[in-house]
């Protein structure tokens, strides 16, 4: 049942704050189903109009996914539809290719001060890094640097990322139990450095889109900085604004 102290917010806004609660403790895990909303509605002592209304918000922020006839499931990035929402790269013509993706490093290190900001962590907290090569069709695209809390990510190691095949948000799940939700991101225009040239495969001082990344799990909590530099020649950021 919902708090009384809860009562200046709707209460479908409560239930939803307790499916949130109820996901970040990991009582149903990625891709599992959810209990009906009859079952839910009990378990809260509330509708089931009240249960389904906040349902929909979860899945309108792709929390959730409904599937026909089959339930409401946690959403996943090994999700088709899921799996690279985060990634608004198209290319200029043609459909989009299968990216094959190249990490360049992974260690562990003290994490600098803006990058303690954005994470949220304690000065001298350590933090994995990890370098990545996006290419498509064979031409090296997005060079990823990512960094994420240390304490979250024991246990990862470079091979254990060569040896992944699939998303790595995906992975971030199955391996982890770290779940990226939304983002917030920031573009800008640079010029490409000597390395990034060399690794992109351009003309140092060559344009390049950086997007700057912050992923959060539940509960709003950032888990991921990620920043990225992108030939602009064959792709372009698409986001569809509703």
């Amino acid at each position: 049942m919902p708090a009384p102290g809860a009562a200046f917010s709707p209460l479908y806004r409560q239930i939803k704050a307790l499916l949130v609660q109820s996901l970040d403790r990991g009582e149903w895990k990625p891709g599992e189903a959810i209990p009906s909303e009859l079952d839910l509605a009990a378990r809260f002592q509330v509708s089931q109009g009240t249960v389904r209304k906040a349902i929909d918000e979860l899945a309108a922020e792709n929390m959730l996914l409904r599937r026909q006839g089959k339930g409401t499931f946690v959403a996943t990035h090994q999700e088709a539809r899921v799996r690279y929402r985060f990634l608004r790269l198209a290319p200029d013509e043609g459909q989009p290719a299968v990216a094959q993706s190249n990490i360049l490093e992974c260690r562990r290190v003290r994490a600098p001060q803006d990058v303690v900001r954005s994470l949220e962590l304690r000065a001298g907290d350590s933090a994995v890094l990890i370098r990545r090569l996006l290419s498509f069709d064979g031409v090296p695209t997005v060079l990823d640097e990512i960094w994420l809390p240390g304490v979250l990510f024991r246990g990862l190691t470079l091979e254990r990322l060569t040896r992944n095949r699939g998303p790595l948000y995906a992975f971030f799940e199955t391996a982890f139990g770290v779940s990226m939700i939304r983002a917030d991101e920031k573009l800008r225009a640079v010029a490409a450095s000597a390395e990034a040239a060399q690794i992109l495969d351009v003309p140092e001082g060559s344009p390049l889109m950086q997007v700057e990344r912050v992923s959060y799990t539940y509960g709003g909590r950032p888990v991921e900085v990620r920043r990225g530099l992108y030939r602009t020649d064959r792709h372009h950021y698409r986001n569809d604004l509703n």
